[in-house]
């Protein structure tokens, strides 16, 4: 079987697109249809259902990808990197949201980079968890850090941590809303408190509004900024209120620059996701990251 035809049949089934396959591999759209077709034609059963947006892999498919992925990329590996491992750095692809990729996964990945015989280089892209994970579907990224879990064949997620959330502002506020008004009216102790938020669709605000207090979330933000530490800048200023992770209003709780307003038994919790495209662990430099991610989460939650 032509080594070549795989190729494309991999790439096809990772893209889940004759197009963007096309364009990862460099070839023309029917280019990469006609070589699906002598594959198919060979194996004599189809690989794919085209359908309007995209193509959707056949059981025979999947069960073709699954076997020879790994094989292929741990080709790509040894044709990329050498036989001479002393000249062999690779380069990891990672994405992920900002605020958590460059305050947990960043500083994690570090010591791969160094001149301890890792032979690692970083590039970084930030997105939301759609952007990341079409990013790494499209073949732009080896590795991505997203709040949702995929679904589907093409995408393998692994469990990284969970974050909790906590509803801070700055300390002046408390003299206007004491834990006892806020357990006894609710959300309702919060209407006159301005908001401080990510989006205008106020993501953080209505998860916690829905698992805590009956009552609708506030009408609107007074302060959208698409960054958790600006937002974090805001709420210590006095903005108002904000839900934050607590990783990263943690040492402003401690100095004393953010308060919680409210302590709940059993805190929100968002779970991250460490997602590979199926198959590309098989490859060291993406395994090793993969590795040393799960390690340091150990110590996050």
């Amino acid at each position: 079987m032509d080594l070549a035809l795989l190729r494309t049949f991999v790439t096809v089934h990772r893209a889940g697109s004759f197009t963007r396959a096309a364009a990862l591999l460099g070839l023309s759209q029917p280019a990469v249809t006609s070589q699906i077709r002598t594959l198919e034609r060979q194996l004599g059963r189809p690989l794919f259902l085209r359908q309007s947006r995209g193509v959707t892999p056949t059981t025979i498919g999947d069960e073709l990808a699954h076997k020879a992925a790994p094989h292929l990329d741990a080709l790509v590996e040894i044709a990329e990197s050498g036989l001479d491992d002393d000249s062999s750095l690779r380069t990891l692809h990672l994405a992920g949201p900002p605020e958590f990729t460059a305050e947990r996964a960043l500083p994690a990945l570090v010591g791969l980079t160094g001149e301890d015989g890792q032979h690692l280089a970083l590039r970084v892209s930030f997105g939301n968890a759609e952007e990341a994970l079409e990013g790494l579907s499209a073949g732009h990224h080896d590795l991505a850090i997203s709040t949702t879990q995929p679904r589907g064949a093409l995408l393998t997620a692994t469990a990284l941590c969970d974050e909790e959330h906590v509803l801070v502002a700055a300390p002046h506020w408390t003299k206007e809303i004491s834990p006892g008004r806020l357990r006894g009216r609710g959300a309702l102790a919060l209407e006159h408190v301005p908001v401080v938020e990510v989006h205008e669709s106020l993501p953080f605000i209505s998860r916690y509004w829905a698992s805590f207090f009956d009552s609708r979330t506030p009408a609107a933000g007074t302060v959208i900024v698409p960054d958790l530490r600006a937002v974090l800048a805001c709420a210590s200023a006095g903005a108002g209120l904000a839900v934050l992770p607590r990783y990263l209003c943690g040492s402003a709780l401690e100095r004393g620059d953010v308060v919680a307003l409210h302590e709940p038994a059993v805190p929100p919790l968002r779970t991250y996701f460490l997602v590979v495209r199926t198959g590309t662990l098989a490859m060291p430099h993406i395994a090793r990251a993969h590795e040393w991610l799960q390690r340091a989460a150990a110590d996050w939650c």
